[in-house]
């Protein structure tokens, strides 16, 4: 019997964190684990064919980690489809996130306080992604209908990243 990585299917299966060259940069991860702490980031790169999956567990309040109008957490869009979840850490309240997430769609801002999930349409501008309040841990994942994670520009729609 094969154990994880071997035998046929043993590449299909992913059990390290192995981000982006741009993402696994000491400083950028020692900023990102001041407030989270990422799990598993699954794209083309790294298992070839596979769309592109991150996850994390959310564990304090980001507002005062992150740079306004900076990376990720700054206003942007993507070429495909996006769907995004934050999901409380209580089993017998799954419900409740226990926590609050201030959230920006094309500048209209919503604020999660229950176990949330999020279509994004191809285009259409979202974020910043504010943590107000992190009770217990919060479980956050992206999936990206594509091979890579890229973002663009909502304004001009020029790319500002690319894995």
């Amino acid at each position: 019997m094969p154990m994880n990585n071997e035998g046929k299917y043993g590449h299909l299966i992913m059990q390290e964190c192995i981000l982006p060259e741009r993402l696994a940069k000491p400083e950028v991860v020692e900023q990102y684990e001041k407030f989270g702490k990422r799990i598993h980031w699954v794209d083309n790169n790294n298992i070839p064919g596979a769309f592109q999956m991150n996850t994390s567990w959310y564990k304090k309040p980001n507002r005062e980690f992150s740079v306004p109008g900076k990376g990720v957490m700054a206003p942007h869009a993507h070429d495909c489809a996006e769907i995004l979840g934050f999901y409380g850490s209580d089993p017998e309240h799954p419900e409740e996130l226990n926590g609050e997430i201030e959230f920006h769609i094309d500048g209209e801002k919503h604020i999660f306080t229950k176990s949330t999930m999020v279509f994004l349409p191809a285009g259409l501008p979202h974020c910043p992604l504010v943590i107000n309040r992190a009770d217990r841990p919060i479980f956050h994942y992206s999936v990206l209908m594509a091979e890579t994670y890229s973002y663009l520009d909502p304004v001009t729609g020029e790319p500002i990243a690319k894995d």
